[in-house]
């Protein structure tokens, strides 16, 4: 039996033990909204069938193919929502598409990735998603479409948590190292990218060590307490910022601790 990993999870065990330990080992529910993401949803799907449905006969295609996958997307929204993602995909052809020579087509779009890592004794498989893979001439970049109206760039630890599981996965799925994450800002139509490098992989192999010592011993959970706890939805339960925590609840999901029993 496998324990899951990801980088959304991993993320979360860098900040805080003890908020990954409430969450994922003992599931406790974390009050947390979100909007819907309807309209984020269907620009996705509609870059990822313009890369990879265009036939590629062509050098570029032209505006009215970007247009077209649209259509095939949009049903559903309001019109102003229809005609706020037309407006974001025109400008992300003009940026990002027009000014070529050529649009090589990708290695994946809109896809799982999967991985696997021993470690104490533990065998984690490693899981997340993926908007576009391309190839480069000395390894591959990971796209990651980014359609919020803020632009926020995530803070650097979680984006090197991001990249070095990536980097193990998808060296282990092609064959090849990650060479970028890039950020693709819809909106703005900025790209941002993130050089990754085995020094990335390493440090997600200790992190991930680290963890598997927790979950074998069930210890070592304790608080991180950082900028992190202001925003907090664990915060109530924490001594490390509430005087008088409240009790964690009990819940009908046990610790995931039986892994350990089976893969010594």
């Amino acid at each position: 039996m496998t324990y899951q990993i990801s980088a959304t999870k991993l993320q979360a065990y860098n900040r805080c033990p003890y908020a990954y330990y409430l969450r994922y080992e003992r599931r406790v529910v974390a009050s947390e909204f979100f909007g819907s993401p309807t309209l984020g949803t269907a620009l996705h799907q509609t870059l990822a069938q313009f890369h990879w449905d265009w036939h590629y006969q062509a050098p570029l295609p032209d505006l009215q193919w970007i247009h077209y996958c649209w259509r095939q997307h949009s049903s559903g929204l309001s019109n102003n929502q229809i005609l706020e993602g037309m407006e974001i995909l025109e400008k992300y052809y003009r940026t990002f598409i027009a000014n070529q020579v050529a649009m090589n087509p990708p290695l994946a779009v809109e896809g799982k990735i999967q991985g696997y890592l021993q470690a104490e004794n533990l065998e984690f498989m490693i899981v997340g998603r993926y908007d576009r893979i391309d190839f480069l001439p000395d390894g591959l970049e990971l796209i990651d479409y980014k359609s919020s109206r803020e632009r926020k760039l995530p803070d650097s630890s979680e984006i090197d948590v991001q990249i070095g599981l990536y980097y193990l996965a998808l060296e282990q799925t092609y064959r090849q190292s990650l060479k970028y994450l890039s950020l693709l800002f819809l909106r703005s139509g900025e790209k941002i990218r993130f050089k990754a490098t085995r020094d990335h992989q390493e440090r997600v192999q200790t992190m991930i060590s680290n963890l598997a010592v927790r979950l074998r011993h069930n210890r070592g959970w304790e608080p991180t307490p950082g900028k992190q706890c202001d925003r907090c939805t664990f915060a109530r339960y924490c001594p490390a910022v509430t005087a008088n925590p409240v009790p964690v609840p009990e819940t009908q999901t046990k610790p995931q601790l039986q892994l350990a029993l089976n893969l010594a």
